[in-house]
């Protein structure tokens, strides 16, 4: 396999673009993709067997459960990440290494519908927050110590929408390889 091959693999709907310039529109957008993940992230993964939820979306890639359970984990660093913005002065966050947070037992051995009922709440209240941010709210930052800069949280969102998408192609692209990798 080529390296443009398992990047495509890794990036199906391509990697995060930061957006040049941030419309209303695209925050109303940005607001319904999260609203609608866990749901249809339920809808991908009904009736998937044991088995089936052990499918990989590339080589050397997480399989569906760890996929579910990844969002979970990392959707409620965003929803701590927006808070801590929004009443604290820019902030500094604290990063956490997903792909060892993957490897825990309950990253791999839970079943899904602990994180699909985690998504279903978290997603819940997070769209209530986000709904009722002003544009100067949007404008507030955190610092991530990882890439030593300040992110805005109009940015952060375009981050997470993209984020449920991305990883929602990848479960859908291990359901269509079938335990291929």
């Amino acid at each position: 396999m080529t390296d443009s091959q398992l990047h495509q693999l890794k990036y199906p709907i391509g990697a995060f673009q930061r957006p040049e310039q941030i419309t209303d529109d695209q925050i109303r957008q940005w607001i319904d993709i999260i609203e609608q993940f866990p749901h249809r992230l339920q809808d991908e993964i009904r009736g998937l067997t044991q088995d089936q939820l052990q499918w990989k979306y590339r080589p050397d890639g997480w399989n569906i459960q760890q996929l579910v359970h990844h969002c979970a984990d990392s959707h409620m660093n965003a929803l701590i990440r927006f808070k801590l913005a929004l009443t604290e002065d820019n902030p500094t966050i604290r990063p956490y290494i997903e792909s060892a947070w993957a490897q825990l037992p309950d990253g791999k051995e839970a079943p899904t519908a602990y994180s699909e009922i985690l998504l279903l709440g978290l997603h819940s209240r997070l769209t209530l927050l986000l709904k009722q941010l002003s544009a100067e709210d949007f404008e507030r930052t955190f610092f991530h110590p990882e890439y030593q800069k300040s992110f805005r949280l109009d940015v952060n969102l375009a981050l997470y929408a993209w984020h449920c998408k991305h990883h929602l192609a990848h479960v859908k692209q291990a359901k269509k390889f079938q335990g291929k990798y």
